[in-house]
């Protein structure tokens, strides 16, 4: 099973009060780039894999979705979402991602929103996906970017007045304890190639690659985001069942 960081009393607290989690959408730095690459949700069947508080699945609802399964391990973030949601076409489950078990082509869109890395076997849920999607169907999804995964400790420096994030193991795959929100927290790296090949060899499409990086909007507005251009925080990919 995964690990369940989520209801952690300190780690919940912690992650219940970072700007994604007050904010909603409005609230995720990656937002609109996402929101580019999706297509028209209108009578889409979709699944939201890791959906935490619901705020795609609302969204994709309010977009006119015929249905939104929205799963998630966590016991604290699925009550939240059940609670905050109005909607009869939305409805969340608690899953272990690692051992998904999907029907046969009955969703007509996925999302995922950060949840990928904290998933063991990536190879294993790609096929699920790719069996439980229609042909034609679309998948997008973030995750923490390889590069922003694998920095050594600390995770930077100043070097001539200029932040450096120095990179360490990159080509090491495999579990990574961090401490972020909260002491011993796993997350699995894997290298851009390997995550855009375990997409292609179950059957998927791939046609939008983002390594994520602010926009001059949001640089003016966040000029504390200057920090983000050193390396991608988030990789965005859109990609197409086939």
């Amino acid at each position: 099973m995964a690990q369940n960081i989520y209801d952690q009393p300190a780690f919940f607290e912690g992650y219940s009060g970072l700007p994604r989690s007050v904010h909603g959408l409005a609230g995720a730095a990656e937002w609109e780039s996402v929101r580019a690459v999706l297509p028209s949700l209108e009578g889409k069947r979709i699944v939201d894999l890791g959906c935490g508080f619901g705020w795609f699945a609302r969204y994709a609802a309010d977009e006119g979705a015929a249905s939104v399964l929205g799963l998630d391990l966590s016991e604290n973030m699925i009550a939240r979402a059940k609670a905050e949601t109005a909607s009869p076409s939305v409805r969340y489950a608690i899953a272990d991602l690692d051992h998904l078990e999907l029907p046969e082509s009955d969703f007509d869109f996925a999302y995922s929103s950060l949840a990928f890395h904290y998933i063991a076997d990536f190879e294993r849920l790609v096929r699920t996906l790719h069996a439980a999607l229609a042909t034609g169907a679309s998948f997008v999804f973030t995750i923490e970017h390889p590069l922003y995964m694998a920095p050594s400790e600390p995770n930077w420096a100043e070097v001539g007045g200029r932040t450096v994030w120095p990179v360490d193991g990159y080509l090491v795959e495999g579990p990574r304890t961090t401490d972020w929100l909260a002491k011993g927290v796993v997350k699995y790296h894997r290298t851009l190639g390997t995550t855009l090949n375990a997409l292609i060899a179950a059957g998927f499409a791939i046609r939008h690659v983002e390594e994520w990086r602010p926009s001059d909007a949001q640089l003016a507005e966040h000029p504390e985001w200057q920090v983000e251009l050193n390396r991608p925080m988030f990789l965005l990919i859109a990609c197409d069942r086939i």
